[in-house]
């Protein structure tokens, strides 16, 4: 491979990462694609002297870098509303998202009649996630922790758990399908005790 054919693959790179990141639903993803692309494509055109490009692409990190910082802090932007698992909207949230919550978590039940608790997480006043279940003595058993795919960035979980520690859950317990929850898990420092993990707040 010649130089020039080296110096074009990486200019196709940065296009191909900048395009795959606008295929991505978690904003906190799009971010970190299309901030590595950008800079990649910065590169290719100060080698290529296309000057205006590669201003555009570094002003591009620029500002991905200003909203991931943010997106880092945004804990104060989210609040944490206690319901009831028969609450109208509550109702309206889950049914609006039936068929994603299924796909996060394969076989589960909609109806939660054994939960007693339950949680929806706001970010500016609009619903981004609800954790249902059953506690007791301080324990906390989920039978339901769905955030939004535009939130996936761990963010909410963990808000979420120090939010519930004031509101004295003392453990965290899951025992649901983890095919597609296992990553958040792992990630919030929840540990497999038999067929349940958990998470001491």
């Amino acid at each position: 491979m010649n130089t020039h054919m080296l110096i074009e693959a990486v200019g196709y790179l940065g296009s191909l990462l900048v395009l795959v990141s606008m295929l991505m639903t978690s904003v906190y993803k799009l971010r970190v694609i299309n901030t590595i692309g950008s800079c990649i494509f910065t590169v290719y055109a100060l080698i290529i002297h296309s000057y205006p490009t590669a201003l555009m692409n570094f002003c591009l990190v620029l500002i991905n870098l200003r909203f991931l910082w943010k997106m880092n802090r945004m804990d104060k932007d989210f609040d944490l509303v206690k319901t009831r698992k028969g609450d109208a909207f509550l109702r309206y949230f889950i049914d609006s998202r039936r068929d994603d919550i299924r796909a996060c978590f394969p076989g589960i039940p909609l109806d939660f009649s054994d939960a007693t608790d339950a949680y929806i997480v706001c970010c500016k006043g609009l619903p981004v996630g609800v954790t249902i279940g059953e506690e007791q003595d301080g324990v906390l058993n989920l039978v339901l922790d769905y955030t939004i795919p535009e939130y996936r960035d761990f963010s909410v979980g963990r808000f979420l758990v120090s939010e519930l520690k004031k509101q004295g859950v003392r453990k965290l317990c899951y025992g649901g399908p983890v095919e597609f929850h296992l990553p958040y898990l792992q990630k919030l420092g929840y540990v497999k005790n038999g067929e349940l993990y958990e998470k001491e707040l």
